[in-house]
């Protein structure tokens, strides 16, 4: 029988997809599922939305909201007292480049420690120190990749694959669509998305 898949579409910007990082791994182990790392950029869908900045940053009360949710999410799942970044959204173009750069096996650990020092840590993901950091920890040439990350052809690479999710009708992060193009939207849905790919590879 064929492997499930599913495609993870992400944004380091977004406070509930470091929540789903922290689960993903282990649950797609669990249902057999092999996990496709999509890093995009979500200003772009948010800008044909006519948004500048975040929802939550437009709506003071749902931001108020979810906050508080994340703070005891965080708490449910035992991770670190959460820590709301400075701006708020991060500005996640660097890292979304490296994590496109990156090859398949070493994005995740990457795109991990991207949120675990932003929302756990406190720090700036937009800082080129910050990312050669995390690199040089998960034991990276970190110079070298990040100049790979900022070549003409790797930007490219990052806009191609934003316009990949604006056409299969991204709106948010994080999102999860399925072999049959079934796109589920939350880290609430994770669960349901990994059965929903699962069932298709049973299936077949």
């Amino acid at each position: 029988m064929t492997r499930a898949a599913l495609e993870f579409f992400y944004e380091f910007g977004s406070p509930y997809c470091y929540l789903t990082v922290e689960r993903i791994c282990v649950l797609a182990e669990q249902a057999d599922v092999r996990v496709h790392w999509r890093p995009f950029l979500l200003g772009p869908i948010l800008a044909v939305q006519g948004l500048k900045t975040s929802p939550f940053n437009v709506h003071p009360a749902k931001g108020a909201h979810m906050w508080r949710d994340m703070e005891r999410l965080c708490a449910h799942m035992g991770l670190p007292p959460l820590t709301r970044p400075n701006p708020f959204p991060a500005h996640s173009v660097l890292a979304s480049r490296v994590a496109v750069h990156l090859n398949d096996a070493s994005r995740p650990a990457f795109s991990r420690a991207v949120y675990e020092a932003e929302f756990a840590h406190g720090r700036d993901i937009s800082c080129r120190e910050t990312v050669r950091q995390i690199l040089a920890g998960l034991g990276h040439f970190s110079e070298t990749v990040i100049d790979g990350a900022l070549s003409s052809e790797n930007k490219a690479r990052l806009r191609a694959q934003t316009d990949e999710a604006i056409r299969r009708g991204v709106f948010g992060a994080p999102t999860f669509i399925t072999e049959d193009h079934e796109l589920f939207w939350g880290n609430d849905r994770l669960e349901l998305a990994l059965e929903h790919a699962a069932a298709l590879a049973r299936g077949r």
